[in-house]
This record gives structure tokens, sequence and C-alpha cells, in this order.
């Protein structure tokens, strides 16, 4: 299991405590030093059944500062993958990666998900 975190991200702390309170084993890889492919992305996003709307930071000072919230709903997918890719601070996070699941965000509710080790179809 991977997670894509941002060391000054309280919502990523969040996640990385309840992974190590329950004892589940990952990899932390810093989203703005490695952040997915669009190759990649473009399968994660595929998992996660989320709209583009939904994988994106939009309360980022990137995604503000870029204007894309009047733009997303229009670009098209292999654009969105780009540019997501090209800065991980775009992309929001934590983004944990696992074989049941991917999950853009943190809500408890999912991460419990994989304690039961159900899949993002199940979810």
């Amino acid at each position: 299991m991977i997670i894509y975190s941002h060391p000054k991200c309280t919502t990523c702390k969040k996640a990385l405590k309840w992974l190590e309170l329950h004892n589940i084993s990952f990899e932390v890889k810093d989203i703005r030093e490695e952040p997915p492919t669009a190759k990649e992305l473009q399968v994660l996003v595929e998992r996660s059944a989320l709209p583009l709307t939904k994988v994106f930071n939009t309360s980022g000072e990137l995604y503000r500062k870029l204007g894309l919230k009047d733009v997303i709903k229009t670009m098209e997918t292999s654009k969105a993958m780009e540019l997501l890719a090209s800065d991980g601070m775009l992309i929001k996070r934590p983004l944990l990666v696992s074989d049941e699941a991917v999950f853009f965000g943190f809500k408890e509710e999912q991460y419990e998900q994989l304690l039961k080790g159900e899949s993002n179809d199940k979810i």
C-alpha cells in the first residue's frame, strides 16, 4: 500500500495516524517529490470511479491560481492527467493506493473498508 502525502498537510497526518493505529503497513511518498505519472493517475482515477472534479485539490493555492474551477469540467481527461502529474499539489490528498482500493482524500469510513478487504466496487 502506498500513500501519497504532503508532510505539512493535516488531513494527510490524520490518515497516516489512522493507518498506524490500525497496524496497516504502508509506504509514504511525498506527493510533491514523487507524484504519480499521468498514466498511473489515469488508472487510479478509473479505479476510484470518481469524477475529475473530485481528484483535484480544489482548496489548494495552485488550483485557484490556475483558475481550474472554471475549466476542469470541460477539460480533456488526458490533459487533466498531465496537469495533475505535473504538480502533486494539484492532487487531492492524501492519495491512498492499495490492491483493494484507491482513495483521494481521507474519510475514515472509506479507510475502514480496508480493514474488511473491500474494493472500491463495494464502497
